[in-house]
Order: C-alpha cells, then sequence, then structure tokens
C-alpha cells in the first residue's frame, strides 16, 4: 500500500504559523516564583492539543528551528545555536518528543480526554528526562560532575507542579477552542497508516 503524501492546506498552514506564535509568545511570559518559569510548555501543549499529534509537531518543530536560526524565540528573548547547546537546550528539544509522544498516542489510541492527558503528562516525562541527561552532560563538561538526582532537584522538580497545571490549562482551552475553531474540519489529509 502505498502512502499517500500529506499536503497542508492554507488553513493549515496559517493555524501552525500561528501555533508557532503562540509558543515563542509564552516562552517570553515569565512567572515569577520561588524559580521563576515561563508558559512554553503550555504553548507545546496547545500547539497539539488543538492541532493534533501531527500538525502539533511540525509547529513544535519550526518553532525550535527558528530559535536555532537565531530568532529570539525562546525564553527571555533568546535564541541562536549557542542557547539551544547550553545546558537547558535539551529541554528545548525535548518539546519535540513531547509532540511526538502525543502524536504516537493520538494514533494509537485516539483524541479522548484521558488519552490527551496521557498523552501530555508522558511526552513531559520524555522531555524530563531527555533534558535532565542532556543537562547533566553539558553542565558536566562546562563545571565539573552533577548527579542526575541533582539536576532533578534543581531542573525538575520544582517545574512538576507548574507543569501540571499547564496541563490542566492547555487541556480546557484546546478543548473549548477546538469545537468553535473547527481546525479539525480544515485538515484534510492526516497521515496515513
Amino acid at each position: 500500500m502505498q502512502r499517500e503524501k500529506t499536503k497542508f492546506t492554507p488553513k493549515d498552514m496559517a493555524y501552525i504559523a500561528l501555533l508557532v506564535v503562540v509558543i515563542a509568545v509564552c516562552s517570553w511570559i515569565s512567572i515569577p516564583s520561588v524559580v521563576p518559569f515561563t508558559m512554553q510548555t503550555f504553548g507545546v501543549f496547545c500547539a497539539v492539543g488543538l492541532l493534533g499529534g501531527f500538525r502539533g509537531t511540525v509547529a513544535v518543530l519550526i518553532y525550535i528551528l527558528m530559535g536555532l536560526i537565531g530568532l529570539p524565540v525562546f525564553s527571555n528573548f533568546n535564541g541562536g545555536v549557542g542557547y539551544l547547546m547550553g545546558p537547558t537546550g535539551g529541554y528545548i528539544v525535548g518539546f519535540l518528543f513531547t509532540a511526538l509522544v502525543y502524536w504516537l498516542l493520538e494514533k494509537l489510541f485516539g483524541k479522548s480526554l484521558l488519552c490527551r492527558i496521557l498523552a501530555m503528562a508522558l511526552g513531559l516525562i520524555v522531555c524530563y528526562a531527555f533534558g535532565t541527561f542532556w543537562f547533566v552532560e553539558v553542565y558536566s563538561r562546562a563545571n565539573g560532575p552533577i548527579s542526575v538526582a541533582a539536576a532533578l532537584a534543581m531542573c525538575v522538580l520544582p517545574f512538576i507542579l507548574p507543569d501540571a497545571v499547564k496541563i490542566f490549562l492547555a487541556l480546557l482551552i484546546t478543548g473549548r477552542l477546538s469545537p468553535v475553531l473547527r481546525i479539525d474540519k480544515g485538515i484534510k489529509n492526516e497521515e496515513k497508516g
């Protein structure tokens, strides 16, 4: 069976571009806290929640590529290869894994609320794992050895509760917007398996 190529309609491309902008704007929003955090992951969750796994993954990939070429789309208006290759760059690359996990679980189990919750949570765990191992590797080369436990305490534990809230908000917002925007109605060719 020949695989049909996925074609993006102008409406698809507009929605993908819109969600790339949402992710970028969310990365610039910093919430003051004991450990300040941004809304980047919220933007990623909105992208996959509204566009679905495939188009959401495309949006996240475009966002990362924009930052890679130097556009200031990352937190604190950062961008460039140097920033992405820095200690916390693995968490940004991990957003792509979050989207891929969402896409995989959506293809396997559908788009029920439970599936979307699990897909976002598991995607976040994969992002945490990839980002933490990246952090340990890069930080250890520059500053000396650091344990995985210390990296988790610094880079993951303070963000678990805020990220859980972001998942909840993304599910709430995408659940309300999806029927109104009817994004799925404008998407003609989902990749065929």
